[in-house]
C-alpha cells in the first residue's frame, strides 16, 4: 500500500509541471488564467512537499512500533 502512495505522490509534481507549462503558454494571451495556473502548480507542489514529509513522518514511526 506504502509504494502506491509514492507513485501518486510524484502525480502531484506531473500535475504542477502541466500546470506551469499551460500558464507560461498563455501567459501571452489570457494573463488571468495564466497567473490562475502558475499559482496552483506553486500550491500543489507545496501540497507534494507537504504529503511527503507526512508519509516519511507515519514510515517513521511505523518503524518504531515494530
Amino acid at each position: 500500500m506504502n509504494n502506491i502512495w509514492k507513485f501518486f505522490q510524484y502525480g502531484y509534481l506531473l500535475i504542477a509541471i502541466i500546470c506551469l507549462i499551460e500558464g507560461i503558454v498563455r501567459f501571452n494571451s489570457d494573463k488571468e488564467k495564466a497567473f490562475f495556473f502558475i499559482g496552483f502548480s506553486i500550491f500543489i507542489t507545496l501540497v507534494f512537499f507537504f504529503k511527503r514529509h507526512f508519509r516519511k513522518k507515519v514510515e517513521k514511526r511505523n518503524n518504531q512500533n515494530k
